[in-house]
């Protein structure tokens, strides 16, 4: 099999999302952020941006209220143009966020940021940090001098940073009179955002303070080889005993059905959705708060996944793996499946062509019951803005409303793919093709996307099959997705303890299915977790679900 290049894998997970991601502990934050209230209870509401869908083209897939995606099998041959005057002034804005890329061409030496430069209207500072340094580079920053801060700066939602909430009250503008209910149209882009982003971005004592950057319903999916996994007798409708035979039969050699990576549990969140199982926190109809942790489904997929792992099913290196190298393993068949954010499925089908073929496996039942899959957070993290004055914030918003173009835009296509034939040419579709030097000027590198950007919707360039495939999986599932029903809801103990109970959590689960814990130890680690913090973050959630609500 063909090697795959470093580069090419890091734009795959810059694509994918951050599906795992190793937890550490945050020491460093602003002195005064202890006293602040960042509840919802007890406040008056601000009404979220009103929703102003886009026009655009029409899908060939059609999107649905429960959370299926728009899916074009095919390139919009007229893209309209969104954004009707050059936003900015000449001045230098700067911004900062994660990066799964590697590090860009200097400014002078770039093409595709001087072009997005001169659509924009601004010079474009750019601190660009690596998913790997993020925890550390935001303890300095929310450390820091307030007029130290970059103007725009991206809080990435792949981490629990300790008082994060507070450091935006204090330090972040309140958007609220520029993006609140019926201001928002002044960017219509930013108004073609879903409420459904909004909401689980959420407010912070009762403020907006922030603009989501949306993301599909689906959330981390199992990734399958389909053809060794049909091989091994996979149908539709399948049980955990049928899974766990497949598994089984598609395991030989140095093959493994199942890979994972350090910090993804094995796969843990697939596995729990399936046995529906609570996703960190359930609701119930009175509102009052439970832990997936406490849930005897949740422990029962830790079961499962420990008897997968000692029949053989897992690779051995599944603990200690970093999830760059286990995509390598996936697209040279090393193993037969991954868990990774949905929105991998772009990366997963360009660059498995002639290799596999990908496919999101459909959830197994257990005891008769359907599987379910992650829901995911709709918001990939949220944009903050430095406090300033009313004239710059309204310069900002209209730079962010540029970059949030929706699909089928003039302004979508150069922020996701440059100039046309500098960056990329057209496909026999039409469709946007990189060149050689699109391969290294992009939005992978430079990650623009990651400030600001519109609805997502499933499309892969020349591969009018994959569109059809996913939209069909999103049909069968996204009904039974399940949420985590604490998302866009604050707690002062999660804000603060967050990271390292979830450490606590995380390292037992590791530790079952490894088999270096007896399973009777969870329940120790769920009373340990509870006592510490758990059940504080209960009554927390309650009281601001019982506000929102």
């Amino acid at each position: 099999m063909p090697r795959m290049s470093r580069r090419t894998l890091l734009r795959s997970m810059a694509v994918g999302g951050a599906a795992v991601s190793a937890p550490g502990l945050l020491t460093a934050c602003s002195t005064e952020s202890g006293g602040s209230d960042v509840s919802n209870a007890g406040k008056k509401l601000a009404p979220w941006p009103a929703h102003r869908p886009a026009k655009g083209p029409r899908p060939d897939r059609a999107p649905t209220d429960a959370g299926v995606q728009a899916g074009y099998t095919s390139y919009p041959a007229d893209l309209v143009k969104s954004v009707s005057r050059t936003p900015g002034d000449g001045s230098t804005v700067k911004v900062m966020s994660v990066s799964f890329g590697t590090p860009p061409k200097p400014a002078s030496a770039n093409r595709f940021w001087a072009a997005v430069e001169n659509a924009l209207g601004v010079k474009i500072e750019y601190t660009i940090v690596s998913q790997a340094d993020y925890q550390k580079k935001m303890a300095t920053v929310m450390a820091a001098d307030p007029e130290a801060l970059p103007d725009v700066i991206n809080l990435f939602s792949g981490f629990v940073l300790p008082r994060e909430a507070e450091f935006v009250q204090r330090r972040a503008e309140d958007l609220t009179p520029y993006l609140s209910g019926a201001a928002i149209a002044d960017y219509p882009n930013l108004a073609n955002i879903p409420t459904h982003a909004w909401r689980d971005m959420g407010r912070i004592g009762g403020r907006i303070h922030g603009m989501p950057l949306e993301r599909p319903l689906p959330g981390s999916t199992l990734w399958l080889n389909q053809g060794l996994f049909t091989d091994a007798g996979m149908k539709e409708g399948w049980t955990s005993t049928d899974f766990a035979a497949v598994a089984k039969r598609a395991t030989g050699g140095r093959t493994y059905a199942l890979g994972a990576a350090a910090g993804s549990l094995f796969g843990n969140a697939v596995h729990s959705a399936a046995h529906n199982a609570p996703q960190e926190w359930a609701v119930t109809e009175g509102g009052a708060f439970r832990p997936g942790c406490a849930d005897e489904r949740y422990k029962a997929a830790i079961a499962f996944q420990a008897e997968l792992r000692k029949s053989g099913c897992y690779h051995p290196d599944a603990t200690s793996i970093s999830q760059i190298d286990l995509t390598t393993l996936y697209y040279n068949g090393t193993v037969g499946s991954m868990q990774d954010g949905f929105g991998a499925y772009l990366p997963k089908f360009r660059e498995s062509r002639g290799k596999l073929t990908p496919a999101a496996a459909l959830p197994y039942s257990v005891d008769g019951e359907p599987g379910g899959i992650v829901a995911a957070r709709r918001s990939f993290g949220y944009t903050v803005l430095k406090k300033a004055r009313k004239e710059r914030i309204e310069l900002l918003l209209r730079v962010l409303d540029y970059l949030a173009a929706p699909f089928g835009s003039e302004e979508w296509e150069l922020v996701h793919y440059g100039v046309e034939g500098t960056h990329f040419t057209r496909g026999e579709d039409g469709s946007p093709q990189p060149t050689k030097l699109g391969e290294v000027e992009n939005n992978t590198n430079l990650p623009l996307k990651y400030l600001a950007e519109g609805p997502q919707v499933l499309f892969v360039p020349g591969m009018p099959e994959a569109v059809r495939a996913l939209h069909a999986w999103q049909q069968k599932t996204v009904p039974r997705a399940v949420r985590n029903a604490s998302y866009g809801l604050q707690s002062r103990t999660k804000n603060a303890q967050g990271t390292t109970l979830k450490a606590l959590l995380d390292d037992t689960v590791t530790g079952i299915v490894a088999g270096r814990l007896p399973l009777s130890e969870w329940d120790a680690a769920v009373k340990k977790w509870r006592a510490r913090g758990g059940d504080r973050m209960a009554e927390e959630f309650a009281k601001d679900f019982a506000a929102n609500t």
